[in-house]
């Protein structure tokens, strides 16, 4: 490896203890220039340290990408069932809500098997087949394309049926949470039916797992400030928990 600048060495070692960094932070820091400190993170990002985004710098790749279901399931598990578990805490007997696609939804799906009355509205195939094992719970299966690789419900026909309906809460999965871009999926299509489902429900609940802050989908939901609770583990750290809070999301770390 090549050797670096001192000044390099110092942005490396505060990247490794916050897992990020600002330029205008690095800048009052070591004294230099805003140019000076972008031509270090282009130069070390060509080295494979970290990676670029607006206003700075991370340890990990900002930009989320689609995975198949079955990838998804085997990715973060015992998060995804805590997460699920918490949500629990915030269904009531005879409530209306929306369950969107994801693998989080297939636990918590899996958790209401013996609650209800209840009304369930899902783009999800599986949670629909994994609910029909309740007698109380009343489901609606939005119809339209089938996106087989989330085995989820996607398109105009669906956005259409959903609007016929008002409902106390949406339970969503994202693939990042970005502080300026929001909440995001990696497709498109699925984006803009969250966006209908958004409309659709008095509440937004986002159920993601700390992997997915600080981190864009191609296909924007909405902004922060229309979110109403996140419920994420434990690897939340402080600062993004406190810039979530700053916009109105109530954040719940399992």
């Amino acid at each position: 490896m090549e050797k670096l600048l001192p000044r390099q060495d110092e942005i490396l070692k505060e990247l490794e203890e916050k897992g990020y960094v600002l330029v205008q932070d690095l800048c009052e820091k070591l004294n230099v220039s805003s140019v000076t400190i972008r031509k270090d993170l282009n130069y070390l990002e060509g080295l494979g340290l970290l990676f670029r985004n607006h206003g700075g710098a991370s340890k990990q790749v900002r930009y989320a990408y689609e995975k198949n279901v079955v990838e998804k399931e085997s990715i973060n598990v015992e998060a995804k069932q805590a997460i699920a578990k918490a949500a629990l805490s915030l269904i009531q007997e005879n409530d209306s809500i929306i369950l969107a696609s994801g693998t989080t939804m297939h636990y918590l799906a899996r958790m209401l098997v013996n609650f209800g009355p209840l009304t369930v509205l899902t783009s999800s195939l599986r949670v629909a087949i994994e609910l029909c094992n309740n007698p109380n719970i009343n489901i609606i299966q939005l119809g339209g394309e089938v996106r087989k690789s989330s085995t989820s419900i996607v398109g105009s026909i669906s956005e259409g049926i959903l609007k016929q309906f008002s409902c106390n809460k949406l339970f969503l999965g994202v693939d990042g949470i970005d502080p300026e871009f929001g909440i995001s999926t990696s497709n498109a299509a699925e984006a803009h039916l969250n966006q209908v489902m958004m409309e659709c429900a008095d509440q937004t609940v986002i159920l993601a797992d700390s992997s997915k802050l600080n981190k864009k989908g191609f296909g924007k939901i909405a902004a922060l400030d229309q979110v109403d609770y996140l419920i994420t583990d434990h690897g939340i750290c402080a600062e993004d928990k406190a810039a979530l809070e700053e916009v109105g999301v109530k954040v719940v770390a399992q």
